[in-house]
């Protein structure tokens, strides 16, 4: 299973990629393949966020599951792409897939998020 080094990651399965204080986030291949099919993602609006709280939700064929801000900020992007093909979450999770950037408030935060051998450890792969 691929857990790209350069990206950070979250106890609930989002990975973060850094760019000054903006923030892109999506949900890893780990949770992609844990949902299955994904059909559906609702993030409603371009709003605050606090660290751990849900901004939306991701629906798959079996289930639906919150999705956690991993830092502090303002949601500025939402992606257009995975409203039309939510499938992209599953083919391409860290690339095309990605679901929002964040521009954070707090870069002490940062510290707190999983590199890829802790999250890979989490997950066991």
């Amino acid at each position: 299973m691929d857990f790209p080094k350069e990206l950070k990651y979250t106890e609930t399965h989002e990975w973060v990629r850094i760019d000054g204080d903006t923030v892109t986030v999506g949900i890893t291949a780990y949770a992609a393949g844990e949902l299955g099919d994904v059909v559906y993602i609702d993030i409603p609006e371009l709003k605050h966020v606090d660290k751990g709280e849900p901004f939306g939700s991701i629906e798959a064929v079996k289930t639906v599951s919150d999705l956690y801000a991993p830092l502090t900020g303002t949601i500025t992007e939402i992606n257009p792409a995975i409203g039309d093909k939510p499938e992209l979450v599953n083919s391409d999770p860290y690339g095309e897939g990605w679901m929002v950037r964040i521009t954070i408030e707090n870069a002490a935060e940062l510290d707190a998020l999983l590199d890829a051998e802790a999250y890979r450890g989490k997950v066991g792969h």
